[in-house]
């Protein structure tokens, strides 16, 4: 009897453990702007100068007006020198290389320590990728004057710059807005220029761009952990994968799609009205199911860089008229804001230190995610974006030492999980790198292991089962016996 009861006990269990945290899922994640469901279904919007019917004198000549509202290069240096002036203490100005005809691009760091090796991590943005796409340029001027404006009076921007090291390249392609067109001076798409996963294409570094050359250099020199470039022609956040091995148009997740799904659903959730889009369930897309594109910066950073870039498409319009920005910065802002936020907020951070208190840049795995990254060669820290309501195994390792794993369930906040390494000098590890066990998946062959697994909830199931069936059973005996009371009298006296 027991059991058959064991195994419905443990059937209905499973079955309300996965209706129960389906809706403790969902729940949770549209709390935090996630939909598991989301995904992109739309084609691409290219405005060209056909596009609009024009001539390209016509074409030539619309953008030539437009861009009167919008800063020039050199107001647009002229603009960062004047909030880093404003803002001495929180920021600097670098170069991180020129373009093909010798304008700098120019970069800010934010934070509370600029120009600081340290532990906290480091999120950039990118704008003006293509020529042609300025409001990305404009909208991140904003931002940083944003943050120098409310530094110490809003907690997220203090937040921000405190706990992260925020570095802006308003402008990649200098000369392609310039020359009001999508390429850079040689008439190269700088977002097809990086080497590609699954062609062989850019794999030349002497033919790619100096724009490539420097984002190349900028992502080898920091060790950002999170990025989004700033696009226009639509409304919807983009992750990776960006294409296809077949070059199909199939959705095709990366090693951390439900975390990328995550990150674009925070970003588009935030935002005023990407979220509600026609187009984008939820305001978000896979690259290649939205249309492949290969040589691209984002899976680049993904697969070279450990860092986790989103491709934001923040106006419908490639070129907006100038008196848009302010409506398209407010609808941005806080979406700008959580996105980085989202680096100290979310997933799983700490440090990896040696046995004799030396900090190790070991490597940070998730056991069933084919993807690692590496603490920090200085201090040992690392920052591991993933998405919340899910139980995680993480595993530090190192050459030389002892690998170790922790079991992590991760809820809306943060979790801080370091770890001690001992060295594999020993002679009981003389066999190699030994993995010590978390118990985030004990073997569920026997029955305590089993109950181990279930929440606390799903064993007062279990026990609520049992005691209705006891005490039906004793309904049913206590039955039986009344009515073997009552049919032995007669007998009796029939014979007596």
């Amino acid at each position: 009897m027991i059991f058959p009861l064991l195994f419905l006990c443990l059937n209905l269990s499973s079955l309300f453990r996965f209706s129960s945290a389906r809706f403790a899922q969902l729940h949770s994640y549209n709390q935090s702007g996630y939909d598991d469901r989301s995904y992109g279904v739309s084609g691409r919007r290219m405005y060209s100068m056909n596009d609009f019917q024009m001539t390209e004198e016509d074409y030539n000549a619309r953008l030539e007006k437009l861009a009167q509202g919008y800063m020039s290069n050199s107001d647009l240096q002229e603009a960062m020198q004047e909030f880093n002036s404003r803002c001495p203490n929180i920021s600097r100005i670098y170069s991180i290389g020129k373009s093909v005809f010798g304008v700098p691009l120019l970069a800010m760091e934010i934070s509370d320590t600029p120009g600081t090796i340290d532990a906290e991590p480091s999120f950039k943005f990118v704008g003006n990728v293509h020529g042609n796409e300025p409001v990305g340029r404009e909208l991140l001027l904003l931002l940083a004057n944003w943050l120098c404006d409310n530094y110490l009076k809003d907690s997220l921007a203090t937040t921000i710059v405190d706990d992260v090291h925020l570095h802006i390249l308003p402008s990649m392609n200098p000369d392609g807005y310039a020359l009001r067109r999508r390429g850079n001076a040689n008439h190269i798409d700088l977002n097809r220029d990086f080497p590609d996963q699954f062609f062989h294409m850019n794999d030349d570094t002497d033919l790619r761009q100096p724009e490539t050359k420097a984002m190349v250099k900028w992502m080898t020199d920091i060790h950002f952990t999170a990025s989004a470039t700033l696009h226009g022609g639509a409304l919807v956040a983009n992750y990776p994968w960006d294409g296809t091995e077949d070059k199909r148009r199939d959705y095709f997740g990366c090693p951390d799609d439900k975390t990328f799904r995550f990150l674009a659903s925070l970003y588009s959730r935030s935002h005023y009205k990407m979220s509600r889009s026609k187009e984008f369930p939820g305001g978000i897309t896979n690259g290649a199911f939205w249309y492949p594109l290969y040589g691209g910066m984002q899976d680049w950073n993904y697969i070279h860089s450990g860092c986790f870039e989103l491709t934001l498409e923040i106006s419908d319009d490639k070129w907006p008229d100038a008196s848009e920005l302010p409506t398209i910065w407010d609808h941005n802002r806080m979406s700008m804001l959580k996105i980085v936020g989202s680096i100290i907020k979310t997933g799983i951070h700490g440090q990896v230190f040696s046995s004799d208190g030396k900090p190790l840049p070991a490597s940070i795995a998730i056991q069933g995610i084919n993807y690692t990254i590496f603490a920090g060669k200085k201090f040992g820290e690392y920052y591991r974006l993933l998405a919340p309501g899910e139980k995680y195994e993480v595993i530090a390792s190192m050459p030389g030492y002892r690998s170790k794993r922790a079991c992590v369930i991760l809820g809306e906040a943060a979790q801080t999980v370091d770890f001690v390494l001992d060295s594999e000098s020993s002679s009981i590890y003389k066999d190699g790198r030994v993995l010590e066990d978390s118990g985030c998946y004990p073997d569920s062959k026997t029955g305590l292991q089993a109950a181990d697994l279930l929440p606390a909830t799903q064993l007062e199931f279990c026990l609520l089962l049992f005691v209705m069936v006891g005490f039906l059973c004793f309904l049913k005996k206590r039955r039986a016996r009344r009515n073997e009371k009552q049919t032995s009298v007669p007998r009796r006296a029939a014979m007596v």
